[in-house]
């Protein structure tokens, strides 16, 4: 009889974790995913491959017009009708982008904004009514008899349909604007270290900065009540009851979450939140021969790769032209995605591309610089390679995503309007020669490569693991039954005594 030492639980548990991580589910389970279009689709798209190539059937459902989502051959792609073309919606997302480089009063071009994301939500809301109302596509979505619904919570309708349709569901996001995720899953939100969307703030505040982290919140409500409020009242439709926003969110079994705390702050979470980190990094494939041959002739100064993102297809001539300046001034061949109109100025070491390899190409040992829109995926392909960051942030989480990276000491933030060409030249050359920048980068990219399981393994384990136990209760907390009666508070009947010390919750001035 062979006998060994007795292995610790701990290890023992890890050991378990990665084994089911890596092997697939014995029974093929059936996935439905209604994604949220744009770079968000991304992500989700690589989670899809996987759970394809463990063995289950995917269906994704979405709009027949939108910008990302295309036929594949690891899924089953079903589109619903809706009431615009694709030169509508083209528009629509082009009136979007060029608002990233329009100057003026702060007043107007805010107003402009809201007005923007009021006809996209518009746009989005119309088609989930459309896909709701639809009694064909609703009865074949009953018959198939989904194990799980795979969505992202930022386009609501996916939440709305798990619930109607009574289909365990897991959110993949980043998060959602307005606190809703900390709603949606009853986790405390303390003003006092957690930054909220759009403040810039750090998790270290000053009396001010604590100040913005609560008015802030209060000063988007209205936006987010436009935006969130039609789906509450398509639930109470279908359901013949009054249901929130935050019913439709809790429904979630487990929350995850594109994001770890080498990027984010320390916070709280909740027993069904799962921080995974970067999904889209470890797909690294051998550059082609023409990438080859721009790096190859970069000599010792190597590369510097520049890309807005898939969404900014042109930028103001002037800017452009600002942009171009700048980049004629260092050493280093510059790699841009760039589709506008060629600037006059431009630079023999500047390469302009239709399209690159990104993670690729950061992951070559001679790039030695990113320029990004400060982006999700790009800013963990930035940390994942160790690459130090030029950032120039457009709109929506990029500001914070930016904030974050330049309070870790990873990179340099631009304001992208006001920006000058010296400005960009100064802080390329900063994150280039100054080696704190490349130290601290690389200290990132060792603390997220440094765990048990692959941020893409374990995504797909958690989907897995709701698909076998049909859901997760075991970890939703109570606060989800006495959620009127908001966190951290007591419902309690009966007189206080006038001499007993009442506990008041801490305030965001509070340390």
């Amino acid at each position: 009889m062979t006998t060994g030492l007795p292995v610790p639980l701990p290890r023992l548990a890890t050991g378990l974790l990665l084994l089911l991580s890596v092997q697939p589910w014995a029974e093929s389970g059936k996935v439905l995913v209604l994604p949220t279009d744009g770079s968000h689709w991304l992500s989700m798209r690589e989670v899809v491959r996987e759970l394809h190539a463990r063995g289950h059937q995917v269906v994704v459902l979405t709009l027949e017009v939108n910008t990302h989502i295309k036929e594949e051959d690891f899924f089953t792609l079903t589109t619903f009708a809706v009431a615009w073309t694709q030169d509508e919606f083209n528009r629509l997302v082009l009136g979007h982008t060029q608002l990233f480089f329009e100057t003026g009063h702060f007043l107007k071009r805010f107003s402009r904004s809201v007005e923007i994301l009021k006809n996209m939500s518009l746009v989005v809301q119309r088609s989930c009514v459309g896909l709701l109302h639809n009694e064909t596509l609703i009865r074949h979505l009953n018959a198939t008899s989904f194990d799980l619904v795979l969505t992202d919570p930022v386009y609501l309708c996916g939440a709305v349909l798990a619930k109607y349709l009574s289909i365990p569901a897991v959110f993949f996001l980043r998060y959602i604007p307005c606190d809703l995720d900390f709603k949606g899953t009853q986790c405390p939100n303390p003003y006092s270290y957690v930054p909220k969307f759009l403040t810039t703030n750090s998790d270290h505040m000053t009396f001010l900065q604590r100040v913005k982290n609560m008015l802030y919140p209060l000063a988007l409500s209205y936006i987010c009540h436009t935006v969130s409020a039609p789906y509450a009242s398509l639930a109470s439709e279908l359901f013949q009851r009054e249901v929130s926003v935050v019913d439709i969110l809790s429904h979630a079994s487990v929350w995850l979450f594109r994001g770890d705390f080498v990027m984010d702050y320390p916070r709280p979470i909740m027993p069904n939140m799962v921080f995974i980190g970067g999904v889209n990094c470890a797909n690294r494939k051998p550059l082609s021969q023409e990438f080859e041959a721009y790096i190859n002739a970069s000599g010792e100064h190597g590369v510097v790769i520049f890309s807005l993102g898939s969404m900014v297809s042109e930028i103001p001539e002037k800017k452009a032209m600002e942009i171009a300046d700048a980049l004629g001034k260092i050493p280093q061949t510059v790699l841009w995605r760039y589709t506008g109109t060629r600037p006059s100025n431009l630079a023999n070491n500047t390469i302009l591309v239709k399209w690159l390899p990104q993670n690729d190409l950061l992951g070559h040992p001679k790039t030695r610089a990113f320029i990004t829109h400060s982006g999700s995926h790009g800013i963990y392909e930035g940390i994942c390679n160790g690459v130090p960051m030029v950032m120039m942030p457009l709109f929506g989480d990029q500001m914070d995503n930016a904030k974050r990276m330049e309070t870790k000491g990873a990179g340099i933030t631009l304001n992208v309007l006001e920006m000058t060409s010296e400005d960009l030249e100064n802080a390329l050359k900063a994150v280039i020669n100054d080696k704190s920048y490349k130290e601290n980068i690389m200290r990132l990219s060792s603390l997220h490569k440094d765990r048990p399981v692959e941020p893409l393994d374990l995504a797909v384990f958690w989907v897995e693991f709701v698909m076998r136990h049909k859901g997760a209760p075991h970890l939703r907390p109570a606060a989800h039954r006495a959620a009127g009666l908001g966190n951290g508070f007591l419902s309690v009947e009966g007189r206080m005594p006038l001499s007993t010390p009442v506990l008041e919750p801490a305030y965001p001035f509070m340390t």
